[in-house]
C-alpha cells in the first residue's frame, strides 16, 4: 500500500511580504509610480463600467489622482476618483500578496476592448511597494455604486486590520505614514520630480496643491492653495502625426535626450498587429561625447501603457545605432515582477528587429530625399554606422546603401559616394568594385597601386577610416558585385584583363634573372617577387595575399597589443620602370642590394606603412646620393 500524500506548502506570510518589500525593487522612488498606475488603473475600470451604466461616470468633475504631501505629519496621501473597491475586494486584492485586480479584469475584457484600455499593473505587487518608504499604511475605499466604505490598515509584517469607514465619495485614498529613512518623500518638491519622471504621460491629470506666490495685495489674508496639475497626461507620441508640429517634436527631442541641439531628423508610428507599439526616434545632429564609449548608458526610453519604465532600454536597437534617441511605447512586455528589468523573449527581438528597420529605412529616406541633409548625418555618424555590417547580417544589403566614401574620381576628401552611384558609373567589362585601404586619405589617394585604375579611367575608393578593412571583411559584395581590396592579391580587370596577362607572362620570361636576383637579395623580407600590371609611374608596390589581413589591419591589431604570425607581402616591380631597368644593368652585387632595399622600403612607405630600420634606409640612400654627385 502507497505511503504517498499530497500536502500543500506552508508559507511564512511575514518573511515573504518582507522579501517581496525588500528584494523586488532596487530604487526605492518606483513606488510612488506604482501607486499612481494602480489608481490610473482603477479610474479606467470605471470608464468601463460607465460604458454599460452611465450613472457610474464620474461626471463633469473628471476623472484625477490627487497626490497631497504633509510634511508635519511626514504623511504622502494618494486620492483617486476610479472605481474603488468594496470590503471583500480589499480582502481579496489587498490581503492577498501578488492578487492583481487588474490582471483579473483584463482577462474579462475582449481583444479589442484590451486594446482600448489603458490598464498598466499587471503582477499585483506595486501596492506593496509602499512599505519600502511607509512604516503604516492607510487605505480607505468605496466601490462606485456602494454608499459604504472601507478601511485596511497593516504595518507590512503579517497582519492587517479592515473596518468600515467614511468616503464621501466612490474612489480609494492611499496614506503613507513615511518612515525614518523616507522622509524625503515628505517633500512636495522631491514627490513632483518622481511624479515627473515615472508618471509625466499617463492619461489622468495628476494634482497637487500649489500655493500662489503672496503679492502685496495679499496681506490680510494668505493665498489659498489650490489643485494644480503637474503632468502632461498626454503623452506627445500617443497623438496623430497630423496633431504634432515640427516644433512639438523638436522640443520633445530636448526633453528625452538633453540635447540643446535640433534634432536632424525622426520617424513617428504606431504599430497595430501581432505587436502593438507607438515609437517616435530621432537622429541628432551632433554626436554625444560618449559616441565612442561602446559600453555607455544608451537606446530609448521604455513605456508601458505611458508609464515609464527605464531609461536606456539597450534592448531594442544594436550598437551601431546607439546614436538614435527616443521613446517604445508598447501595450505589454515581458519585464520582470518589478518592473524596473526588461526579460529576453520573442516579443523583444521582434520589436528590436522592427525598430531597427524604421531606423534604417527613415535614413534611407533621408539619403533619397535630402542629400545635403544626410552628408551631414554621414560626417558625424559614419563611422560608427559602418560597425553595422559585421554586427547585423541580416540587414547587411539595407546599411550598404547608406555607406558613403571618398573616391578617386574627386578631388576631395568628402566621403559622399554610394556604391549603388559606383556601380552605375561601371565602365565596359568592369566586374568588381574596387577599392584601396590607407591610414589617411592622401596616402590613399597617391597610393601606386592606383596608377593603371587612373589610366583606364576606373574608379577606385579610397578608404581611410580605421574601421574602413574591418568593414570590407564583412562586406564581400553589393548588388552582386564583389568588392576588392586592389592591394590584395592577383590583380583582375574583368575584360581588359586578358591582354594584361599576355604582357605579363613576358614581362617575367623576359625578366626572370633581375626577379631572381631581387628574391635572392629580399630573401626573408618578401615572400615574391614578380612583375605587375598594377603600376604605371611607380617602380615597385607590396602586396598581400587574398585572404590575408591588410596593412592597416595588421596595424591596428598590432598596436592593440595582439600577437600576429608573421606575414610576407609580394613585391611588385614595373619592369618597364628607369629604376628597374638601370637596376636589372647593375653589375656590382653590393650596390644590387642596396638598390633593391631601396625599392622595398620605398614601397613600404608608400603604403603607409613604417620602416623596420629607417637609419639603414636613410644611410643606403646618402649613398647614393654621394656617388651620384661624384
Amino acid at each position: 500500500m502507497s505511503d504517498k500524500q499530497t500536502m500543500g506548502f506552508q508559507t511564512e506570510a511575514k518573511r515573504l511580504l518582507q522579501l517581496m518589500i525588500h528584494s523586488l525593487y532596487s530604487n526605492r522612488e518606483i513606488f510612488l509610480r506604482e501607486l499612481i498606475s494602480n489608481a490610473s488603473d482603477a479610474i479606467d475600470k470605471r470608464r468601463f463600467a460607465a460604458i454599460e451604466d452611465s450613472s457610474l461616470d464620474v461626471g463633469g468633475e473628471g476623472y484625477e489622482i490627487r497626490v497631497d504631501v504633509n510634511e508635519d505629519e511626514k504623511t504622502l496621501t494618494l486620492i483617486d476618483n476610479g472605481i474603488g473597491m468594496s470590503r471583500d475586494d480589499i480582502i481579496e486584492n489587498l490581503g492577498t500578496i501578488a492578487k492583481s485586480g487588474t490582471a483579473a479584469f483584463m482577462d474579462q475584457l475582449s481583444g479589442d476592448q484590451q486594446k482600448d484600455s489603458q490598464l498598466i499593473g499587471q503582477f499585483g505587487v506595486g501596492f506593496y511597494s509602499s512599505f519600502i518608504v511607509a512604516d503604516r499604511v492607510e487605505v480607505i475605499s468605496r466601490k462606485v455604486g456602494e454608499e459604504t466604505a472601507t478601511r485596511w490598515e497593516s504595518t507590512g509584517e503579517d497582519e492587517f486590520s479592515i473596518d468600515a469607514a467614511e468616503r464621501d465619495a466612490p474612489g480609494t485614498t492611499v496614506i503613507l505614514h513615511l518612515d525614518g529613512e523616507a522622509e524625503e518623500f515628505a517633500s512636495s518638491w522631491r514627490v513632483r520630480s518622481v511624479i515627473k519622471k515615472y508618471s509625466d504621460h499617463i492619461s489622468v491629470p495628476v494634482l497637487m496643491l500649489e500655493t500662489p506666490p503672496s503679492t502685496e495685495d495679499d496681506e490680510e489674508a494668505a493665498p489659498e492653495p489650490s489643485w494644480e496639475r503637474i503632468n502632461e497626461a498626454k503623452a506627445l507620441w500617443t497623438r496623430s502625426r497630423s496633431e504634432v508640429t515640427d516644433d512639438e517634436y523638436t522640443e520633445f527631442y530636448r526633453h528625452v535626450s538633453s540635447d540643446y541641439q535640433d534634432p536632424l531628423s525622426w520617424s513617428h508610428n504606431r504599430v497595430e498587429g501581432k505587436l502593438d507599439y507607438t515609437s517616435l526616434l530621432y537622429v541628432p545632429s551632433q554626436a554625444p561625447f560618449d559616441l565612442w564609449n561602446r559600453e555607455a548608458a544608451r537606446g530609448l526610453k521604455l513605456y508601458i501603457q505611458r508609464t515609464f519604465i527605464m531609461d536606456d532600454a539597450e534592448q531594442f536597437l544594436p550598437l551601431y545605432l546607439r546614436f538614435v534617441k527616443g521613446v517604445l511605447d508598447s501595450q505589454d512586455l515581458p519585464l520582470n515582477i518589478s518592473r524596473e528589468i526588461l526579460q529576453q523573449s520573442p516579443q523583444v527581438d521582434s520589436l528590436r528587429n522592427a525598430v531597427t528597420k524604421r531606423v534604417l529605412d527613415m535614413l534611407s529616406k533621408m539619403a533619397k530625399s535630402d542629400s545635403e541633409k544626410y552628408q551631414s548625418f554621414w560626417d558625424v555618424f559614419g563611422n560608427v554606422l559602418k560597425e553595422g555590417p559585421g554586427e547585423d547580417f541580416a540587414n547587411r544589403e539595407k546599411i550598404a546603401e547608406l555607406l558613403r566614401f571618398a573616391s578617386s574620381h574627386s578631388d576631395d576628401a568628402t566621403q559622399n559616394v554610394s556604391l549603388k552611384g559606383y556601380v552605375e558609373r561601371m565602365i565596359d567589362g568592369q566586374d568588381a568594385i574596387y577599392y584601396v585601404v590607407a591610414d589617411n586619405h592622401v596616402t590613399a589617394k597617391n597610393s601606386p597601386h592606383i596608377e593603371v585604375f587612373r589610366k583606364k579611367g576606373i574608379e577606385v575608393l579610397l578608404l581611410s577610416d580605421r574601421i574602413d578593412d574591418w568593414l570590407m571583411g564583412h562586406l564581400n559584395e553589393f548588388d552582386g558585385k564583389s568588392l576588392k581590396d586592389i592591394a590584395k592579391g592577383e590583380l583582375d580587370l574583368g575584360e581588359s584583363t586578358e591582354e594584361e596577362k599576355a604582357e605579363l607572362e613576358a614581362a617575367k620570361t623576359e625578366n626572370e634573372g633581375l626577379l631572381e636576383r631581387l628574391k635572392s637579395v629580399l630573401e626573408g623580407k618578401v615572400s615574391e617577387v614578380r612583375p605587375t600590371i598594377r603600376l604605371t609611374d611607380s617602380p615597385a608596390c607590396l602586396v598581400v595575399g587574398e585572404h590575408e589581413l591588410g596593412a592597416q589591419m595588421r596595424r591596428i591589431l598590432e598596436a592593440a597589443g595582439q600577437e600576429l604570425p608573421d606575414s610576407e607581402p609580394i613585391l611588385e616591380v614595373n619592369t618597364s620602370h628607369g629604376l628597374v631597368k638601370r637596376m636589372d644593368a647593375e653589375q656590382d652585387e653590393d650596390r644590387f642590394a642596396d638598390l633593391a632595399l631601396i625599392l622595398l622600403d620605398q614601397a613600404t612607405l608608400a603604403e603607409g606603412s613604417q620602416l623596420e630600420d629607417p637609419a639603414s634606409y636613410v644611410a643606403r640612400m646618402n649613398k647614393l646620393l654621394v656617388e651620384m654627385s661624384a
